[in-house]
């Protein structure tokens, strides 16, 4: 398959598996679209990969099969033909490869089940999976203020956390840590919305700035939770298609 096909194949996985995503990197310039696409991409493989099996060492087995990949593009050997994998390797450096790394091992606690011993944990969870997440294609892009980044990775993973919470319960699993549910979600989501406005007292570079383009909804999902914590986050599509929209035309974060 072409570089082409490869990045076409990455997109239709993140819209079909993360249409949110998807609206918002294709709101950024072609440049940046050529990085989210393919790290959108790895990013959804890795989150189904404990999800794909009841069995723990095949779920084991899928993941390593990520690590093994992201540890040649981080050594700069041969890297293994792919659709997202061949992508990724031409758009990340070998200190995202590392930090992805990382991602996937924090991931390796989605095979048995979350079990998190109180809010803090949870927040530690989410700031290696969506704050990395978030930090490796904003530091690809030219951000350089990696905790304003990350916080604003843990809000976002936040409110898809708790958007997720219905189907983990159904799938026999505890999304939250011990405590009133009720006031456990209000409390994550006030942890959120201070998240975000530290992200937003020390700003990005505005070349990097599309890649935040992912955080339109963040805010107004937080505080409907802090309102009403027990509706799972919701956004009304047409009120999100305005907020991307706003946020394209002013630049806006």
């Amino acid at each position: 398959m072409s570089v082409d096909g490869d990045l076409t194949a990455c997109a239709g996985l993140v819209q079909r598996g993360d249409p949110a995503r998807f609206r918002a990197v294709m709101a950024a310039p072609m440049p940046l679209r050529r990085m989210l696409f393919p790290l959108y991409a790895f990013n959804l493989e890795v989150a189904r990969a404990p999800w794909f099996t009841k069995e723990p060492l095949i779920a084991e087995m899928r993941l390593q099969w990520w690590r093994d990949a992201l540890e040649e593009i981080a050594e700069g050997t041969t890297v293994r033909r792919h659709e997202v994998v061949t992508p990724l390797a031409a758009a990340i450096d070998a200190t995202a490869a590392r930090d992805l790394d990382d991602l996937i091992d924090a991931r390796r606690a989605d095979i048995e089940g979350p079990r998190f011993a109180d809010r803090d944990d949870l927040m530690r969870y989410l700031d290696r999976t969506a704050g990395t997440l978030l930090w490796t294609g904003a530091r690809m892009a030219g951000a350089a203020d990696e905790a304003a980044v990350r916080d604003a990775g843990v809000a976002q993973g936040i409110v898809a956390w708790l958007r997720a919470g219905p189907d983990l319960v159904e799938k026999g699993r505890q999304s939250l840590p011990p405590g009133d549910p009720a006031e456990v979600v209000r409390d994550l989501a006030a942890r959120g919305r201070a998240a975000l406005q530290r992200f937003r007292a020390s700003p990005p570079p505005r070349q990097a700035r599309p890649v935040f383009l992912v955080l339109s909804d963040t805010d107004a999902e937080l505080r409907a939770l802090v309102r009403d914590p027990g509706a799972p986050p919701a956004v009304n599509p047409a009120a999100s298609r305005l907020r991307l929209g706003w946020r394209v035309l002013t630049g806006r974060i």
